[in-house]
């Protein structure tokens, strides 16, 4: 089973079943069973078109969900409308969930695990374990934070500082549990950087590389932390320091100053 597939597939499904007219709790909800349903299937015949499988599949289950809900009666017309299963666009939503994660009206611990789930893929159990508190107590918080969501409209312009503070918070969590959140917070915005331009993106793209690179030198064996001066710069990724300051310099070429960008040229230093 290729787990890393099913978590870059994950988010572009997710919004494809939003963007037909469902609701995001419920999407999300029918994502995941798909998921549940690829991990049992795959291993034995995996699809040519993974992420139109994982669409027909996620849809159905919203539609058996929509079927079975009396108080969602009114959407049994989206029973006629269902798509024929086949190639899926190429166009990718993504960007539409980084927005929704990260609407204002989500206090930034639910727009974080709300980020984390439906855009990174996680489980609920993984990101519990990376923010320490109990499974059941983050299944409530990313509950609630989709039944907030799920009455906002999916074509609404999304505040592009509001995503970032998101991602930055990501970031700052580093290393906890099983999952490593400071790279995860990379992988998110990477694909961020390169589908909308604006030099803030890359600015804190650049600045999450820069820190990161150094990740290694920065404690001692125990525990303690290790100043930037003496720390062993054998032990820093160049291959990072060099990726962060080629994208530093793309984004200050721009002339749009920002706070990512200004720290990005601190560490860049």
């Amino acid at each position: 089973m290729n787990e890393a597939l099913l978590r870059s597939l994950t988010p572009s499904v997710l919004a494809i079943l939003v963007r037909r007219g469902a609701d995001f709790a419920a999407a999300e909800d029918a994502v995941q069973d798909a998921l549940v349903e690829a991990v049992r299937v795959w291993p034995v015949e995996q699809p040519r078109d993974p992420k139109g499988w994982l669409v027909t599949v996620a849809w159905r289950k919203f539609l058996d969900t929509t079927r079975s809900d009396a108080a969602r009666r009114r959407r049994e017309n989206l029973v006629d409308d269902e798509p024929a299963p086949g190639p899926v666009p190429a166009a990718d939503d993504t960007l539409q969930l980084y927005f929704l994660c990260a609407h204002p009206s989500l206090t930034p611990s639910s727009a974080v695990a709300l980020t984390l789930r439906a855009v990174g893929g996680l489980t609920t159990r993984q990101i519990a374990q990376a923010y320490l508190v109990p499974e059941a107590t983050m299944a409530q918080r990313i509950s609630r934070a989709k039944r907030t969501v799920s009455a906002v409209r999916f074509d609404r312009h999304g505040d592009v500082a509001t995503v970032l503070r998101v991602l930055y918070l990501v970031f700052n969590e580093g290393y906890t549990g099983d999952v490593d959140l400071a790279a995860e917070a990379i992988r998110l915005t990477r694909p961020l950087a390169a589908a909308i331009d604006h030099p803030e993106v890359r600015g804190l793209l650049a600045l999450m590389l820069l820190h990161h690179a150094r990740r290694a030198a920065r404690t001692a064996p125990d525990g303690s932390l290790v100043p930037l001066a003496a720390q062993d710069r054998a032990r820093w990724d160049t291959e990072s320091i060099a990726e962060g300051g080629v994208i530093l310099q793309a984004a200050l070429a721009r002339d749009r100053l920002g706070e990512f960008q200004a720290q990005a040229a601190i560490a860049a230093l």
